[in-house]
């Protein structure tokens, strides 16, 4: 797929507040500082659309970013730390889950994991929630030029292992790096593909 344009459309602290539109979205989600807004930049190709920084929970809304003028990327707060007030966390939470849960046009949930680490509990309860609620979803290891290939294969064998105890047919699984762009061509053609079927299954 190629990507002819990309523009920044809206902010939404809540479920009631994103566009009432029918575009096909596709969700960016991981623990804080995984590398959403980094990804959404390396498939854009526009280094500076999502804001990125080194700081934990930055990203506090729910942003959307118009593709083609066609579909849409929807950069979601990371779980797992979220620098709001004790009172707004439950809010902040609900705001997420609502969006994953009840949006009509969400295609498809993008999970970042970062390949660095072994499985994360967090991660793991994320995509049991996942499944539970019916919501599709594909996983993206992060971060993978940060260390050599057979360790990122090894941080990817692993996970697939803490899955299998509660999943036999693994979701679509891919490697990317902001920096060297590995990953980029896969996941818009996976994203291409999506697209197509679901405009088959409506027209």
């Amino acid at each position: 797929m190629k990507i002819t344009s990309a523009e920044f459309e809206i902010s939404a602290p809540d479920l009631r507040s994103c566009p009432a539109w029918a575009l096909p979205e596709f969700a960016l989600i991981g623990r804080s500082n995984v590398g959403k807004s980094s990804l959404v930049n390396l498939l854009t190709e526009r280094r500076e659309l999502a804001k990125v920084s080194d700081a934990p929970g930055k990203t506090k809304l729910i942003n959307f970013f118009v593709i083609n003028g066609s579909w849409c990327l929807v950069d979601l707060p990371g779980y797992g730390y979220a620098d709001v007030a004790k009172h707004r966390r439950v809010e902040f939470n609900e705001a997420v889950a609502g969006f994953l849960s009840g949006r009509r046009n969400l295609r498809l949930v993008f999970v970042l994991i970062d390949s660095r680490l072994p499985p994360q509990p967090i991660d793991v309860e994320f995509l049991r929630w996942l499944d539970h609620e019916g919501v599709p979803f594909a996983l993206i290891f992060t971060k993978t030029d940060k260390q050599s290939a057979s360790r990122g294969q090894a941080a990817v064998a692993a996970f697939k292992k803490a899955m299998s105890g509660w999943r036999t047919d693994l979701p679509q699984i891919f490697a990317s790096s902001s920096k060297s762009r590995a990953g980029r061509t896969q996941i818009l053609d996976w994203i291409g593909d999506v697209l197509t079927k679901s405009n088959r299954s409506t027209g």
